[in-house]
């Protein structure tokens, strides 16, 4: 066991790392250009963060958390999702009081849930998400909603839907939870215990069920956007209208709810269609009373989570390739003693801005060659006897076999030139 990952994580290797950091430099840009600013949240926070900012009454909370006491006795849980910790940074730094809105996003974002490990999503995952604080329009849930359409097509998911729907506010979800509980009362006994549970507590959480017997059971239940007050209805139609202005294709699905208990108004996810069914790959919302409810100013907010091992799952899914980059711009060869020779110009290189070299396991000269052509090195530097006592460096290029004699002191911009 000591050499195998605990079930539900997984090693990101040097082989596969450079995915990753694809990914992430398209994430990072498309926040950029949104003005969107990185936060990083510790990977534990106190457990009534969550208890009280996502919900007693969610799956995470109820099955998925990995909580724990410390040895201050306090209970302290692995970060479940994003948005709470997000919250809480800009509450306790009081972001609230600079100039709002306050837009956040996190990458490569560790996020733990003990649950089955299933596609593209691990027990240990990563998000990129976006947090945006006090923008109460509907133009900022639009924003998001065509940033993670456009990211996603970029980096070349294909046959994505967007969904949306509106879950009202604590002025129209009462109504709406009495209809709801009406609808529900008389197929209460054939549901799952979970939902049983929930009836009373919080009804709403009975529509995200994930057990197929209670999707049936609910599948004719009556729909919150039949009860919206003006102010929620004027949101959603502001929504659709800026939607419809950008060119994206979306649809109303009155059965999205999300799995959090923090979302009001807005709500929405984008689907891919893959050979085993839809898949999510993007969900969020608005959830404009987390703050208050964590303490602060009674602040609208709207966002979403993206994990990042399903995308790049569903790049592979797609065929997609990236380009693996060379390891080394160059790489230093020598023969006989020249060993401190070339670790000197290695470092050289290395100072001129280049990404090189030499071999460290005293390797033949045609070992190295060998070695270096694995590398994908684009030029190889050898160092030889009459190429010390000359001041100068042999250069070869491994595809087009060019080569060159030049100075050492101008062997950087020979190798730049040579790559170019």
């Amino acid at each position: 066991m000591l050499t195998q990952a605990p079930r539900g994580t997984r090693d990101v290797l040097p082989t596969d790392s450079y995915r990753w950091q694809y990914v992430e430099d398209k994430m990072r840009h498309a926040a950029a250009e949104a003005g969107y600013r990185e936060v990083r949240t510790p990977v534990f926070e106190h457990t009534e963060l969550f208890l009280r900012g996502v919900g007693d009454t969610t799956d995470i909370v109820q099955k998925e958390m990995y909580t724990f006491k410390d040895k201050g006795d306090r209970s302290i849980t692995l970060k479940p999702e994003g948005t709470a910790g997000a919250a809480r940074a800009f509450l306790e730094s009081n972001l609230y009081a600079d100039p709002l809105p306050c837009k956040m996003y996190y990458l490569d974002a560790p996020i733990f849930r003990y649950e089955a490990p299933q596609s593209g999503r691990l027990r240990e995952h990563h998000q990129f998400g976006l947090e945006c604080f006090g923008a109460q329009d509907a133009t900022a849930d639009a924003e998001l909603i065509l940033l993670a359409y456009k990211l996603l097509s970029s980096l070349g998911v294909k046959n994505l839907s967007v969904n949306i729907n509106s879950i009202g506010c604590p002025e129209c979800r009462p109504k709406y939870h009495a209809m709801l509980k009406e609808f529900l009362s008389g197929r209460l006994d054939q549901m799952c215990p979970t939902c049983q549970s929930r009836f009373d507590r919080n009804p709403l959480r009975v529509l995200d069920c994930k057990e197929h017997k209670c999707q049936e059971l609910v599948k004719d239940a009556p729909s919150m956007l039949d009860v919206l007050c003006d102010d929620c209805k004027a949101h959603f139609a502001q929504l659709q209208e800026c939607l419809k202005a950008s060119g994206i294709p979306y649809q109303v699905d009155s059965r999205i709810v999300r799995g959090l208990d923090y979302y009001t108004k807005t709500v929405f996810e984008l689907i891919t269609t893959t050979k085993d069914g839809n898949l999510t790959v993007c969900g969020g919302g608005r959830y404009d009373h987390l703050v208050n409810q964590l303490g602060g100013p009674d602040l609208p907010a709207v966002g979403f989570g993206m994990g990042i091992e399903r995308v790049l799952m569903l790049l592979d899914s797609e065929g997609v390739v990236i380009p693996e980059p060379a390891w080394y711009d160059v790489f230093v060869t020598y023969m006989g003693e020249n060993k401190l020779s070339a670790f000197t110009l290695v470092q050289q290189l290395r100072n001129e801005g280049l990404k090189a070299d030499m071999d460290h396991c005293g390797r033949s000269l045609k070992a190295q060659f060998k070695y270096a052509n694995k590398t994908g090195a684009a030029i190889t530097a050898t160092l030889g006897d009459d190429e010390v006592a000359n001041g100068v460096v042999k250069l070869k290029h491994m595809q087009t076999r060019e080569e060159r004699t030049v100075p050492r002191a101008e062997v950087a911009d020979a190798v730049r030139d040579m790559i170019k």
